[in-house]
């Protein structure tokens, strides 16, 4: 009876590796910044617009958004001309929090810090306001098949409910070319899988890239990340 046991046990333990294999490896791709980043492709490139606020105002406004790579560390990071809301800011991926945080300094250099999650294709992140207590929301979110980028800015007051939309800027993607044949097929960025947007050579080979960011990180490892890039599309991804 202890043999047949035993012997149950270890079928038991063999059945669940596998299991326990997939769940380390989902796992380590959730912990994975570029990633965890990648939803946030379509925020690659260069953006116009304007920004409009509760108060009546009206301004133009201007984005330029792309990828850092510096070892481990992953970023994206953004510059905004004019700066009407924030100069520029950064967004990453905390794997220990299982959250984003976006980093934004407005035109006088203070530095404000929002965490929060992606929800239904849209960025929420929040911050409270250590002076009034305020909450503040911020919802990045693209539409029009990613030819339009909108932030929205939004806040709560300490001990209500309900936000108040306080501002938001709305942009198109610079260089959009409406009436594409559907289906052309369009360069694809060797570092992250996005849109290709500039070309670098390796070995006498062409291959794109969607930001300078990275084109820096093709440039210096090339051989690694065209292999890299090779083995995932093998596999199809």
């Amino acid at each position: 009876m202890r043999q047949w046991i035993a012997a149950a046990l270890l079928l038991s333990m063999c059945a669940l590796l596998p299991l326990a294999e997939a769940g380390k490896k989902k796992k380590a791709e959730a912990e994975d910044p570029k990633e965890a980043l990648t939803p946030f492709q379509e925020f690659i490139g260069g953006w116009k617009g304007q920004a409009s606020t509760k108060k009546g105002g009206f301004f133009k406004e201007g984005s330029s958004w792309g990828w850092r790579f510096k070892g481990k560390d992953v970023a994206l990071t953004v510059e905004n001309d004019n700066g009407t809301l924030f100069k520029k800011g950064e967004l990453r991926f905390l794997p220990d929090k299982e959250k984003y945080q976006l980093t934004l300094i407005d035109k006088d250099g203070h530095k404000n810090v929002y965490e929060g999650e992606l929800k239904k294709n849209i960025l929420v992140v929040e911050r409270t306001d250590p002076d009034s207590g305020d909450t503040e929301q911020i919802k990045l979110n693209t539409a029009g098949g990613g030819d339009r980028l909108v932030y929205t800015f939004l806040t709560k007051p300490e001990g209500r409910t309900m936000y108040n939309q306080m501002a938001q800027i709305a942009m198109t993607k610079e260089g959009v070319t409406f009436g594409v044949e559907a289906g052309s097929k369009k360069p694809e960025c060797v570092v992250t899988g996005g849109l290709g947007t500039m070309q670098v050579s390796y070995m006498g080979q062409t291959y794109y890239v969607c930001c300078s960011g990275c084109r820096d990180a093709f440039n210096e490892s090339p051989a690694k990340i065209i292999a890299e890039y090779k083995a995932k599309k093998k596999k199809g991804g």
